[in-house]
């Protein structure tokens, strides 16, 4: 699969699903299931004004979400059925993407999920996506880094199809959970995903801000998927404040941010989507420029850090049972890295549970593969690795988890 850039996504969905009458009293993928000819509408409508992929509306087509809405077991069959309609509405004209979306869990302590839960329900998505023949598959409108990076590791467990992640956040490019979207684009791009970019959040003149901010640390293309400006209520009606000729005016911006990849979110139309492609269609693609590519790109879940090369490892701590006490000890070190051995599998439930106490990058000391990927999985960034593992093992846990060595 050839993607060339500038390359053309779809506009909103839930707004427009709005407009055919979907009022939010069941699930968004059961309405559109019961009123196929809606999607069958707005994803022809996109695909004549020049997308080239629309998204498969399977947003909320997890386990975790159709059952809070009462829906069990029809995970495969719900997914099935809304790529098909997908397929049908681009008749071979545009890809179809595999949609998927936050599960709204979190992990300790902020919630009561565990990491492996997580990938266990985006896995059984993802198999039915794979299953039901997408082309790509796009996390969207994420606001955890594990989430994201849980639904990657279950995307590449079924499949080699590009992934695109965008995630939402707010005017100091944060995101919910206190993550910065810089730190996101480190810690993803370095599992392998083929775009990362923004949705959602704001109308295109302030996402352009974060566009220039995510270029610094980019290896990959971006993508700009903005909402319509912001809403207001209109006497009872939600409408967005941006016109298409002023949503395309921050076109140019985002072409030299890096931007490849174009597209909508909500109060967005087809009418946007065709003003994004007559200004954007004869531009040249401008390749994101990192800072100082030479460096290593570490990051903790939060911020992201560049090291040197050679950057010290700090001193080698024993993760004891009390790993709130060793975290503590290498955060008080003076070097850029918090080293922390990795011996037996208490040490890596201890990370899980302490992981957030960490607040600069991580070196895993350790020498069993199997225990350094139970921790590379529960660790929300982006590790450096120390030991005696020989390259044939370390790299495979490169390309997984984007670990540094």
């Amino acid at each position: 699969m050839e993607i060339r850039f500038p390359f053309f996504l779809d506009g909103a969905t839930g707004t427009e699903l709005q407009k055919r009458g979907y009022q939010g009293d069941v699930s968004a993928e059961q309405w559109v299931l019961e009123h196929p000819e809606a999607i069958l509408e707005i994803q022809r409508a996109y695909v004549a004004a020049g997308s080239q992929v629309v998204y498969a509306p399977t947003f909320g087509a997890n386990r975790q979400k159709l059952e809070e809405h009462g829906i069990f077991n029809r995970v495969e069959e719900y997914n099935t059925g809304l790529v098909a309609l997908s397929k049908q509405a681009a008749d071979g004209r545009a890809w179809v993407a595999g949609d998927i979306s936050p599960t709204g869990r979190f992990l300790a302590p902020l919630g009561d999920a565990s990491f492996e839960e997580l990938v266990d329900i985006y896995t059984e998505q993802a198999a039915a996506l794979e299953k039901a023949g997408v082309d790509l598959f796009a996390v969207e409108t994420m606001m955890t880094l594990s989430d994201a990076r849980a639904a990657v590791l279950a995307i590449r467990s079924v499949s080699e199809k590009p992934i695109f992640v965008t995630f939402t956040c707010d005017e100091s490019g944060r995101t919910l959970s206190g993550t910065d979207v810089t730190a996101a684009l480190v810690v993803l791009q370095g599992m392998g995903i083929s775009a990362f970019g923004l949705n959602c959040s704001t109308g295109p003149d302030k996402m352009l801000v974060q566009l220039r901010r995510l270029r610094d640390y980019a290896r990959v293309p971006l993508i700009a998927k903005p909402n319509a400006g912001m809403p207001a209520v209109v006497n009872g009606t939600t409408v967005y404040d941006c016109t298409p000729e002023e949503f395309v005016a921050y076109a140019d911006g985002m072409v030299q941010a890096g931007v490849g990849i174009f597209g909508g979110c909500c109060g967005t139309t087809d009418e946007y989507i065709a003003a994004l492609v007559r200004t954007l269609k004869d531009k040249s693609f401008v390749p994101p420029a990192p800072k100082n590519a030479d460096m290593l790109p570490a990051s903790t879940e939060k911020i992201p850090v560049l090291l040197p090369v050679d950057a010290p490892h700090g001193a080698v701590l024993q993760a004891k049972s009390d790993m709130e006490d060793a975290l503590a000890e290498a955060m008080e070190e003076q070097e850029p890295v918090a080293a922390i051995k990795i011996g037996s599998w208490e040490d890596v439930d201890a990370l899980a549970d302490w992981q957030y106490a960490i607040s600069k990058p991580l070196c895993l000391v350790c020498d069993e593969a199997e225990l350094l990927e139970a921790a590379l999985r529960v660790y929300q960034g982006r590790a450096l690795y120390e030991g005696g593992l020989s390259e044939e093992a370390l790299l495979p846990l490169c390309d997984r988890y984007g670990l540094l060595i």
